[in-house]
């Protein structure tokens, strides 16, 4: 595996029955010619020796925050590292790298690392379902962690794992295929949009819809994970990205949104339109907040900008522009009007009808079509897979 020919990598091993194949992963990461560094939690040295790691890797095996010359050299991995691997990662190790509990070498690594983090969860079947157990992986991924896949391609996401440690061999070619893909979009910029947007009635109410922004942060995420440069304009939403190649500008209205947009896409290589964004917004705003009258409420709506149509005007050669379609019905032939009419190279189409599709969930089931006649139609997969698609898709392209 070329990839990992002499790139650093730092494994860190929890306290998990698991740890015994961490002598094996050790060992192929090492003939794919990768330099690896190892530090382990206390309780991971009940499992597997540190001076069986050592000798695998060629060095000293890191435990204790005060190891080694100097005791900052959880900073220095942090910064020697291209990647971080923690296999096994238990419960308890999950939810400290979450909260930035670093009470272990691991954790202060991890806190430090300006690399790509991938994580291999071990735990049983009701640890891993717990609600806290979730709640935790959401706010690493939403850090711009990879959960490593379990399988033939099932996902530690939850789709389908069940809390098992993926095998050393998988996670080889994980970490491969990962700093493979962070080199095909390098220097690249792609501006996002994502979420809903409020239109405002009064100071206290408006009209929104449903959308989180998943999608668009799974694009926006994978973007940055393959080397890109993201600025992602995010409705309100309480989803959250964190990630240092992602700048977030948050907006809320449909014209918040609309200006980000024209300001910032004329220096992009690619823009992806994935946010809900209102159609109509109120003629005038309440400057207080409206009181129940005996009468009905008449509230006049006017139409807000075409964010997605102004940058298909005004798209200069070699720029991308993709879009999305929610429909509810005739979703082919209205998702290829927009595609024509809007000047996208390509258009996704998901449809509410279509359970785990739509709007909050972390599943999604699209169509791409493109401009020059592809046509790809997908099974439900999780949103970050269906980045991967929309992706690839941009790179068949020329971006």
């Amino acid at each position: 595996m070329s990839s990992l020919l002499k790139k650093k990598i730092i494994l860190c091993i929890t306290g998990s029955i698991a740890a015994y194949k961490a002598a094996t992963l050790t060992r192929l990461l090492i003939k794919s010619g990768a330099n690896v560094q190892i530090i382990m939690t206390p309780s991971a040295t009940s499992f597997i020796t540190p001076l069986t790691l050592s000798t695998l890797s060629k060095h000293p095996v890191h435990t204790s925050v005060s190891d080694g010359d100097s005791w900052d050299n959880h900073v220095e991995l942090g910064l020697w590292a291209d990647a971080m691997i923690v296999a096994p990662c238990t419960a308890t190790t999950l939810g400290k790298m979450a909260n930035g509990i670093a009470d272990t070498m691991v954790v202060a690594t991890y806190l430090s690392a300006k690399c790509p983090v991938h994580i291999a969860p071990a735990m049983d079947l009701d640890m891993w379902k717990h609600p806290s157990t979730k709640a935790n992986i959401e706010k690493l991924t939403a850090y711009g962690d990879t959960l490593i896949p379990v399988g033939h391609g099932e996902l530690a996401s939850g789709l389908h794992g069940d809390g098992r440690m993926a095998e050393p061999e998988d996670i080889v070619q994980h970490l491969a295929d990962s700093l493979a893909l962070e080199q095909k979009l390098k220097g690249k910029k792609i501006v996002i949009t994502a979420g809903p947007t409020y239109e405002a009635l009064d100071p206290v109410r408006f009209i929104g819809n449903r959308s989180t922004g998943k999608m668009g942060i799974a694009i926006a995420k994978v973007c940055a994970n393959m080397g890109a440069e993201v600025n992602l304009i995010l409705g309100p939403t309480s989803q959250t990205i964190a990630h240092p190649l992602v700048q977030v500008i948050k907006v809320t209205s449909a014209q918040e949104m609309y200006e980000q947009a024209v300001k910032l896409y004329p220096e992009a290589n690619a823009g992806i339109m994935a946010a809900a964004v209102a159609d109509f917004t109120p003629g005038e705003v309440a400057d207080k907040k409206i009181k129940k009258g005996d009468d009905d409420l008449i509230i006049t709506l006017q139409r807000t900008k075409d964010i997605a149509a102004h940058l298909g005007k005004s798209k200069k050669q070699g720029q991308l522009l993709i879009g999305f379609a929610l429909e509810t019905n005739d979703e082919f032939s209205n998702a290829n009007r927009k595609l024509q009419k809007k000047n996208f190279d390509f258009i996704v189409l998901n449809s509410l009808k279509d359970k785990g599709a739509g709007f909050g969930h972390d599943t999604n089931k699209v169509r791409i079509i493109a401009k020059d006649g592809n046509d790809q139609i997908f099974d439900l997969k999780s949103k970050t897979d269906v980045a991967h698609d929309i992706m690839a898709e941009a790179l068949r392209l020329g971006l």
